[in-house]
């Protein structure tokens, strides 16, 4: 190499030593965006392949009803799966949030396909459940085998299982914005990391982009009547967000406590599905309907629509407790949708609300509560149903939020700030802790 070229490499080092001195970010954009494509390009192909599989396994599930008498049997093979190949797993959802706050081992790549056989399993014998989990649990241990390879620290690691929660999340609802609030906020209530903020978003934006390219399908909701914005409609919907509070405070008591009824009364793990789905395939049955199992899309559809029956709510409820707490698998999310919708349906018969308004403000108002998620959940009412909508949405998932609770789904969810000085001692602890 001639003494020319020698000094031109030299002073173009020292360019680019200072030019990334000056513009830290630069590098940090850099590594976090190919990152965050990856993540993006895995979660949003998991995401499509399940939603299309769980499109599937409901429509076969209801042409074929008579599958759903097999649900015990169907919940003692995953109970049998989970118990002799995936205890370290199981946690699911609260395994992520867990790495999260303390980073130790890599989440094993098992998850994502143990989750989503339990999941399609659960769905076509006629259990109620959700997506979200799903979606979030497969994003996640995808997503933290890059931990090794791009050599990241323990920092790095809590902003790769964020980004892969933000991911999972906003491609499965097709709610890319809300996905990346709720991968920074879920974890920890009142704080969210910022330098969490870019690959979050970037994850999620790619990952809804990748899933619609695999042209899955995602639900679409409209409201019809907004009023304008005046006391008495703001005063409805806060006694509204109080109805959601209370319904997600109660839907997070009684699903931790049905699951300690099961565990304390049945020890052997595989034999607590056997009883849980039992107890759901004689009651569907019995009540004539697959209405309150699987992820009940039609009734949250025609919720909006329709002014439904008081009880729907309640039934939802109780079919998706039993079903999780059994053992089943799948989310909570898509269940506490229909719960929300199909009790603002039904509030519409006291209070003087549209009726589709009240049933978007309830699907996103007791997500809110139950896991503590207020922002995010605004952002996902403002994506589905418009900006017209985003005062009453807000409204009702911040009352929500403040009258939910010391409650969550979400046991190893942690509170970094209080939501009243009267719980300031709770600061820090997580909701197992409590």
């Amino acid at each position: 190499m001639s003494k020319n070229s020698r000094t031109v490499n030299r002073k173009v080092r020292f360019h680019s030593r200072f030019f990334f001195r000056k513009f830290p970010a630069i590098l940090y954009i850099l590594k976090w965006l190919c990152i965050s494509i990856i993540i993006g390009a895995a979660a949003g192909s998991a995401s499509a392949g399940f939603l299309k599989s769980l499109e599937w396994a409901t429509d076969f599930r209801e042409n074929h009803i008579w599958i759903i008498a097999f649900l015990p049997v169907a919940g003692f093979l995953i109970g049998l799966l989970y118990h002799y190949f995936g205890q370290n797993v199981e946690a699911g959802n609260n395994l992520l949030i867990d790495t999260i706050h303390d980073p130790k081992e890599t989440i094993p790549f098992k998850m994502a396909p143990f989750v989503y056989l339990g999941t399609i399993v659960t769905h076509f014998f006629g259990g109620s459940a959700g997506r979200e989990g799903t979606a979030i649990q497969m994003a996640g241990a995808i997503a933290d085998q890059l931990s090794k390879p791009f050599r990241l620290d323990k920092t790095e690691r809590r902003i790769l299982i964020i980004s892969a929660i933000a991911a999972g999340f906003g491609s499965v609802f097709g709610t890319p914005l809300a996905g990346a609030l709720f991968g920074l906020e879920v974890f920890l209530i009142g704080r969210i990391r910022y330098n969490a903020i870019f690959p979050a978003f970037t994850s999620a934006i790619f990952a809804d982009w990748v899933t619609n390219l695999w042209q899955a399908k995602h639900t679409h909701y409209h409201i019809d009547l907004i009023p304008k914005l005046e006391l008495s409609p703001i005063l409805y919907s806060i006694l509204a967000g109080i109805a959601f509070g209370i319904c997600a405070a109660t839907f997070s008591k009684m699903i931790h406590w049905i699951g300690t009824i099961f565990k304390s009364n049945i020890k052997y793990p595989p034999f607590r599905p056997i009883v849980g789905g039992s107890i759901v395939a004689i009651a569907v049955f019995a009540i004539g309907t697959t209405k309150y199992i699987g992820l009940g899309i039609p009734t949250i559809v025609e919720s909006f629509n329709t002014q439904l029956p008081v009880y729907d709510f309640a039934l939802k409820m109780i079919f998706t407790i039993i079903t999780l707490a059994a053992g089943f698998k799948g989310g909570e999310v898509t269940p506490l949708f229909f719960i929300g919708a199909t009790l603002g349906s039904a509030l519409s018969l006291f209070i003087p609300l549209p009726v589709g308004l009240l049933a978007g403000m309830g699907f996103v108002a007791v997500f809110a509560g139950a896991t503590n998620t207020p922002l995010a959940c605004m952002l996902m009412g403002i994506e589905l149903f418009g900006a017209e909508s985003g005062i009453y949405i807000a409204i009702s998932c911040i009352v929500s939020y403040l009258l939910s609770g010391r409650n969550s789904i979400y046991l190893k969810q942690r509170i970094g700030q209080s939501k009243n000085s009267r719980y300031e001692s709770d600061q820090d602890k997580s909701f197992s802790d409590l």
